[in-house]
């Protein structure tokens, strides 16, 4: 499903060249649930970033259901993008101004879904994360809990092949996060690949496989026992 060859992402300045990322080499196949690991500054925001095709590599190649991504065009991208990936993030990303069943029904204007469907679809959300009393709250009427599941209903409801999540039990409290993290081993066993950042070794537990990243480069890939 997806393939990085040789990824390499650095910043020039005048006198040298700084690498965040180098000679990453990384395979994920379909219904895998992946955790990237590594200190701060490692680089794995980065690499989920270009997976996630918000930002581009420098070098390398990217294959995502062999389509070869570092040779896309920006449009072909921001469609992949929209019809593939969901991303769920640290500090939610939700939009203040929105309800929260507009928060979760965003992904699919952008999408273009009918109006008969889209309610359809994000009422199954509401139902399915027990949200439907918060639908008409604004974020900030959230504990950061429940911002994180209307983070979740939002990142799937369109029904993404790949969800990336970087560091999504970073802002909650232990129960708040295990309940996250049941989430996603039971969209994970429905068969939507995942890959997660995270700094908790017991978060990383809940998937398959772990990739230890250090200095832009990896340094462990290791199957979860």
């Amino acid at each position: 499903m997806i393939k990085l060859s040789n990824i390499d992402k650095y910043i020039d300045s005048r006198f040298q060249r700084t690498f965040i990322l180098k000679g990453i080499d990384l395979e994920v196949g379909q219904g895998e649930f992946v955790t990237i690991m590594g200190p701060s500054g490692a680089g794995k925001s980065s690499l989920m970033n270009i997976i996630g095709m918000l930002d581009e590599p420098s070098a390398g190649e990217y294959y995502f259901f062999d389509e070869p991504v570092h040779k896309m065009r920006e449009k072909k991208k921001s469609e992949m993008h929209k019809n593939y990936i969901g991303f769920i993030f640290q500090a939610y990303h939700l939009i203040d101004e929105l309800t929260v069943y507009e928060n979760i029904e965003t992904p699919l204007l952008y999408k273009g879904v009918n109006s008969n469907l889209r309610k359809s679809l994000v009422a199954e959300m509401l139902d399915r994360f027990n949200i439907v009393a918060k639908k008409d709250l604004f974020p900030e009427q959230l504990s950061g809990g429940q911002q994180q599941l209307v983070g979740i209903a939002r990142a799937i409801v369109g029904e993404p092949k790949l969800l990336l999540a970087d560091e999504p039990t970073g802002n909650l409290h232990s129960d708040q996060g295990k309940q996250i993290m049941n989430i996603f081993q039971k969209l994970n066993e429905e068969g939507i690949t995942i890959i997660q950042v995270t700094h908790s070794e017991e978060n990383a537990k809940r998937g398959k496989r772990i990739v230890r990243i250090a200095d832009g480069a990896i340094a462990a890939d290791e199957l979860v026992k």
